[in-house]
Order: structure tokens, then C-alpha cells, then sequence
């Protein structure tokens, strides 16, 4: 599908700013529950967590809060995820100093919507630096095959804002392809449009991997296309097609542009569907009906999905249809991120086969 370095140590890296999200047991609402299920979260980490089940080496860049438990308890949780990770301990200085991010979650139930609250104030990883990480170490000894960004990280501050553009600018010196997931986030961006839509704009110039959905492209680089949040969207495929276009007309060195479709019918019922543009071809998954127990996380798993076929060589068509199944596989579970026991599992996602295996 496209040349990645071949001496590479790591095939995928995340930089990530990483915290705690709080979800009520039985998909309850947040204001009348009592019991939560904790874990720990990122999307970039979300992103990565489909890669490293499969077997790849992945590691993680972000900061940590000295001596924090909760510090503690992401260490622990991305080991069990089979990623590694670095980056500096810092001191948590008095009562209202750094933390980790704490994220909120009601997943809905039938015609109650999901709701999603964020704490991030005083969140150590908005003051990830580049001077706090060895990247000669990182891109030119060790050697990293993909570089996978998202707008969360790239939008937490103005700090990180320029640590995602020279990331990917130095990356990109070492042969080490990058990806963005672009993620708007209306809070984020708040008050900051001039300042981030530079940012996302340099990011993007860097990119050999474009993904996001159509409000993703639309709001932060300006590229016209299809009607967000609609229900027709099998009515809109070449409004969808017409928008990749133009994204690979503005970003040239783009070699693969996705975007995820969704339809929902209710917080248990969506259509998810999926277009991926590689290197002139087109791969379009048709909106399905899949249920969904927790949608938070979906579209970090898709991702991780396509970049799993990419490290593997795979075709455009299968890159997609793998991402597709990983995506719906996330919705299965409570947790944000899909965790596959081989890809096996995810095939006979794609397929709709769920059958027991003995």
C-alpha cells in the first residue's frame, strides 16, 4: 500500500496526553449512578491499543504526574496493553497543580443520548514539550514505521499545538510516514480558530495519512463537503468521494485519505460505514446496522484498524474493511477501545459471523 522503513524498531508511535474516564455500570445515567467503571484513556492510546493486541511494538510519548496513582494506574494499564511508553515524571507541585484528565461518560440507552463531560484543568500533557524527548534516539536509531497524531492532542494547548507540527515535521526527516486523525472538538477550538487552523493546516502538509470525518475536514482545514450529522448519507457517497479529492488536490503527499460514516438510529443502533482513498483507488464499505453498547471510541478504533492493514501491506480494500470491523468491534464493549484476540476475530466481524467458536 505504501513504503514504510523497513529497519524500523517501532511500528506504531502515539504522542498522547493520557487520563481516566469514569462510565456507569449498566449504562446508566451519570447524574443517578452511584457505581463507575474506571480506565485509563486517550484516543491516540485507543488508536494504538488495536495495533499492539495484534503483536506490533508500539510505544507511547506523554508526560505523567510524579508520584500520582492515577499516574500509576496508566503505567500499568498501558503495560497490560502491550505498549511501552516514555516521558518525563513531572512534579504535581501543590493541591492545584498538575493531574491527569479525568473524562465523564454516559454511554445513552435507546432514545437517550450519549454525554461526554471533560476535566482537564491543570492536565500535565498540555505542556508536552520536544525537548523533554530524544527524537534522534526515537525516528533516526530506533526507527518508527508510522507517527500517528490526532487533533485532541493537537488542539490541548498552544504548547502541544507546536510540539504535534514539529513532531511530524521531524518525523518526516527519518522516513517515518504520518498520520493524523484530525478530531474537532468545538470546546478546544474555542476562541483559538486563526491559531489552531494554522496549526492543523502545517500538521496536515506533513501527513502521508488523512483521516477523520466530514466535519473533522470541514472545520479545521476548510474543505468543503457534505452536510454534517445527516441521514442520508448513502444519498451523499459522491459528495463523500469529491471531498477526498479535494483534501488530496490541498495536501498532496496524502497517500491514503479515510473517513468514517455514521447514521444514528438510536444510542443502541447505528449504520457505520467507511471510505478509504489510497494512491488513486477507492474503497467504500456501505453503511451497516450494528449494535452498540458504548459508541465512545469507534472511530479511534477504525483508525487503528486501517493502520494495522497498512503496516501489514494490505490493499486499500482490505485496510478498510479490517478498520470498518475494528470500529464496530469497539461499539461491543464498555471500554473505548477495541482489544482483538487475533485478526481472526475482527475478520468475523467484518463478515457479520457470530457464531460461537469452540
Amino acid at each position: 500500500m505504501m513504503e514504510l522503513r523497513d529497519d524500523a524498531r517501532w511500528a506504531l508511535v502515539v504522542p498522547t496526553s493520557m487520563g481516566v474516564r469514569l462510565t456507569p455500570e449498566n449504562r446508566e445515567a451519570v447524574h443517578v449512578s452511584s457505581r463507575f467503571l474506571m480506565q485509563a484513556t486517550s484516543a491516540e492510546t485507543n488508536v494504538a491499543s488495536v495495533v499492539a493486541a495484534l503483536g506490533l511494538p508500539t510505544k507511547v510519548l506523554t508526560n505523567f504526574v510524579a508520584g500520582s496513582p492515577i499516574s500509576s494506574l496508566i503505567k500499568a494499564d498501558l503495560r497490560a496493553r502491550g505498549m511501552a511508553y516514555e516521558g518525563p515524571d513531572k512534579a504535581q507541585g501543590d493541591a492545584w497543580g498538575y493531574r491527569h484528565q479525568f473524562n465523564i461518560a454516559d454511554s445513552g440507552f435507546g432514545g437517550r443520548a450519549p454525554r461526554v463531560w471533560n476535566d482537564r484543568a491543570g492536565e500535565v500533557g498540555r505542556d508536552l514539550a520536544i525537548a523533554d524527548f530524544d527524537l534522534d534516539r526515537l525516528f533516526r536509531d530506533e526507527g518508527v514505521k508510522i507517527l500517528h497524531m490526532s487533533g485532541l492532542v493537537a488542539a490541548l494547548s498552544p504548547r502541544t499545538s507546536e510540539f504535534c507540527v514539529e513532531l511530524a515535521a521531524r518525523a518526516k526527516e527519518h522516513g517515518t510516514r504520518v498520520s493524523f486523525d484530525l478530531n474537532h472538538r468545538a470546546s478546544f477550538w474555542k476562541g483559538r480558530e486563526e491559531e489552531l487552523s494554522s496549526a492543523f493546516t502545517a500538521i496536515a502538509s506533513h501527513c502521508d495519512i488523512l483521516y477523520g470525518n466530514e466535519e473533522d475536514f470541514q472545520l479545521t482545514l476548510g474543505i468543503s463537503g457534505p452536510r454534517a450529522g445527516g441521514t442520508d448519507i448513502d444519498e451523499q457517497i459522491e459528495q463523500y468521494r469529491e471531498m477526498i479529492l479535494t483534501i488530496r488536490q490541498q495536501y498532496p503527499d496524502a497517500l491514503c485519505i479515510g473517513t468514517s460514516l455514521r447514521e444514528v438510529i438510536s444510542a443502541n443502533r447505528h449504520r457505520w460505514g467507511m471510505i478509504l482513498w489510497s494512491q488513486g483507488e477507492f474503497a467504500v464499505a456501505a453503511l451497516r446496522e450494528i449494535e452498540v453498547l458504548d459508541r465512545i471510541g469507534g472511530g479511534d478504533a477504525s483508525v487503528g484498524g486501517v493502520l494495522h492493514g497498512i503496516l501489514n501491506g494490505w490493499s486499500p480494500e482490505r485496510c478498510m474493511q479490517f478498520g470498518w470491523a475494528t470500529g464496530a468491534m469497539a461499539a461491543t464493549t464498555l471500554r473505548d477501545h477495541a482489544l482483538p484476540a487475533d485478526e481472526a476475530q475482527v475478520w468475523s466481524v467484518w463478515e457479520g459471523n457470530a457464531r460461537v467458536v469452540r
